[in-house]
């Protein structure tokens, strides 16, 4: 199977890359994604964004596009920043300011308030019909600080316990295996093997 990422971000690409090389699976990125109008993700939810922005795209290309929405949910910010992950700090806000932000939200909370689990959903679309949709989440703790050097986002400060290390300590070969992402997107090929 080959598939087309529709995402210009570098990170999520490099997972995708990663995580469809060790699936014998083909994935590319959608070249074509910064030359037609960006798909406005409104919707109030992972799964509406994820569909529509993969049925969006698909409607550009004859190949199978993949989309995901994927984000950081804290129960004790009434679930923020969840859907708006990307944009929590503002529009051009980089990773470092989104990760600012979000420390300074969590100043004074303590114990299960600082739980968090990061979310994704991930859909499949060819000529503006969806194929599949799947989702998976990892479960966490937010730390006081960055820790680690890889990953993107929100990874410096989500605390895996069970490895008792941020995702971006973690390699990559245990972050695939056990994020988020990397669980969705082994649940979608599966549904997408068995028909």
């Amino acid at each position: 199977m080959r598939l087309f990422l529709a995402s210009s971000n570098l990170g999520k690409l490099r997972e995708y890359r990663e995580l469809a090389g060790d699936l014998a699976v083909e994935l590319d990125a959608f070249s074509d994604v910064s030359k037609i109008p960006a798909f406005d993700e409104a919707a109030p939810t992972f799964a509406e964004n994820a569909a529509g922005k993969a049925i969006y795209y698909s409607r550009f290309s004859a190949e199978i596009i993949l989309a995901d929405d994927s984000g950081l949910v804290v129960p004790a910010l009434n679930g923020a920043p969840g859907v708006h992950s990307a944009r929590y700090a503002g529009a051009n806000a980089s990773d470092e300011d989104r990760i600012q932000k979000l420390l300074r939200e969590m100043r004074g909370k303590s114990g299960d308030e600082k739980r968090a689990r990061f979310v994704c959903i991930t859909a499949i679309a060819r000529r503006g019909r969806l194929l599949a949709i799947a989702s998976d989440f990892a479960q966490g703790v937010l730390t006081e600080e960055s820790r680690g050097d890889n990953g993107f986002g929100y990874d410096p400060i989500f605390l895996f316990e069970e490895l008792n290390r941020t995702y971006a300590e973690l390699t990559r070969t245990q972050k695939n295996l056990y994020s988020h992402r990397g669980k969705a997107f082994r649940k979608l090929l599966s549904l997408v093997n068995a028909v």
